[in-house]
């Protein structure tokens, strides 16, 4: 049994994917459910989180609609703009659908470090904190101190990391431990929860087990497996390798905890963060 906790769908033509250049042109095609559904039951995968990848509220709305037809998604992570001042009634008209388990900004794409902590941001996670949504923190390791100051102002709103905060994998690993010392800090904090997911596009081509085993490691070691879930990032997994054999590394950098710990790596904890219900 598996929970992917992080896979995307997309149809070009919407034309609001505006990181969708020529860099990524093996990805640049629709991707909807059934690519999905022909070939991850057969690998185990019982249920998935899907996550948004426009920053608009009509994609969110495009998602939930594709998670109404699609028995294999479980939640879905959308996309609210913090400042605006509708926000409460935006996140009252999603939050009616219970398919919606969160929000995320794409903070990665955002030039501004601290713009989350600007204060009409800081009203709109008051909102998401309110409406027992979740948090996904798509973030690089510059943002890690200021995710340390989001988690001390909201304690009840849960928060995970994707793609275990984009470490540089490649050219020397986490030069002055920043990263290391980063994701230390912030699994102090028990609402904060960590996605072994994204490493093998962080990298880039001719990645293997053991040069993401230093990522996996520190974090399952930081967070533990009760804080730490398995996601594909499916298909922009696509630009450095295959949905199959992430699968398998994953299962390689897990090797060594007890069937419990794994279980939950792999569906527990994504079930328990998002309350995905009965699986």
């Amino acid at each position: 049994m598996i929970i992917d906790a992080h896979q995307h769908f997309w149809k070009v033509s919407r034309g609001d994917y505006f990181w969708m250049t020529d860099d990524v042109a093996p990805i640049r095609r629709d991707i909807l459910p059934a690519d999905l559904e022909r070939f991850a039951p057969a690998l185990g995968v019982t249920g998935s989180v899907l996550v948004q990848a426009a920053p608009t509220v009509a994609e969110t709305d495009f998602l939930l609609d594709l998670a109404a037809k699609s028995p294999l998604v479980r939640g879905v992570v959308g996309w609210a703009d913090l400042e605006a001042s509708d926000l409460a009634s935006t996140i009252d008209r999603l939050g009616r659908n219970p398919k919606l388990k969160g929000i995320r900004p794409m903070l990665q794409d955002i030039a501004e470090t601290n713009w989350i902590l600007r204060p009409p941001v800081l009203r709109g996670l008051e909102l998401v904190q309110a409406a027992g949504l979740r948090f996904d923190a798509l973030i690089q390791p510059r943002h890690l101190d200021v995710m340390l100051e989001v988690a001390r102002r909201f304690p009840a709103l849960p928060i995970v990391i994707d793609h275990c905060a984009k470490p540089v994998i490649r050219d020397g690993m986490d030069p002055g431990n920043r990263w290391r010392d980063g994701i230390s800090a912030l699994a102090e904090y028990e609402q904060i929860h960590c996605k072994l997911s994204g490493l093998a596009t962080e990298h880039g081509p001719g990645w293997q087990t053991e040069t993401l085993a230093p990522v996996s490691d520190h974090v399952l070691g930081a967070f533990g497996p009760q804080r730490v879930m398995w996601g594909s990032d499916w298909p922009v997994l696509e630009l450095a390798g295959d949905y199959a054999g992430w699968l398998a590394c994953a299962r390689e950098l897990t090797a060594a905890l007890d069937e419990a710990a794994r279980e939950r790596v792999f569906w527990r904890t994504a079930s328990s963060f998002y309350g995905l219900g009965d699986i």
